[in-house]
C-alpha cells in the first residue's frame, strides 16, 4: 500500500470512490486535490483517500474513504494521521469534520463531539456543512 499526494488525474477515481460509498463528491474539484492524499494498492488502484479544506487556522477534514477490501488494515488511521501531519505543517490549529457513520473511529483518534454551530463561520459556509452533509451528521473537532 502506497500513500501519496493526490494528482489531477486521480480526480475521477476519487469521486467514484466517494460516490460508491455514499459520500459527497460533487464539490471535490481539481483545486481541492492539492490538500488530498490517496492510497493505492500494488496495482496502482486507488483504495482510499482523505482531504483537507483549509480556512486559515481551521480546516475541514473530509472525504475519508477506504474500499471494503482494504478495511481493517489500519489504512483509515494512516490516512487520518497523514492528513493531521499535513495540517500541522500547514499551521492549522483545529480540524473539524462531519460524519454519519464513523464517529467512534474519530473518537479513538482524539476527536470530540461538538455542536455544529460551534464550528467557525468559514467552515460552516463550506459546501460540506451548508448543503452536502445532513443535519443529522455528527460534528467533531480536534485541536492539533
Amino acid at each position: 500500500m502506497k500513500i501519496r499526494p493526490a494528482q489531477n488525474d486521480d480526480l475521477g477515481a476519487i469521486k467514484a470512490l466517494l460516490a460508491g460509498n455514499d459520500l459527497p463528491s460533487s464539490d471535490v474539484t481539481a483545486e481541492l486535490l492539492k490538500d488530498f492524499v490517496v492510497a493505492e494498492d500494488t496495482n496502482g488502484i486507488l483504495v482510499g483517500n482523505i482531504g483537507l479544506e483549509r480556512f486559515g487556522r481551521d480546516a475541514l477534514l473530509r472525504s475519508l474513504v477506504v474500499t471494503e477490501a482494504a478495511r481493517d488494515s489500519g489504512l483509515g488511521g494512516n490516512l487520518v494521521a497523514q492528513a493531521e501531519d499535513f495540517a500541522r505543517n500547514s499551521e492549522v490549529g483545529e480540524l473539524w469534520l462531519l460524519t454519519t457513520t464513523a464517529a467512534e473511529f474519530f473518537r479513538r483518534a482524539g476527536y470530540v463531539t461538538v455542536d455544529r454551530a460551534a464550528a467557525p463561520d468559514k467552515v460552516q459556509a463550506s459546501m460540506q456543512f451548508a448543503a452536502l452533509c445532513p443535519a443529522s451528521a455528527v460534528c467533531m473537532k480536534k485541536r492539533l
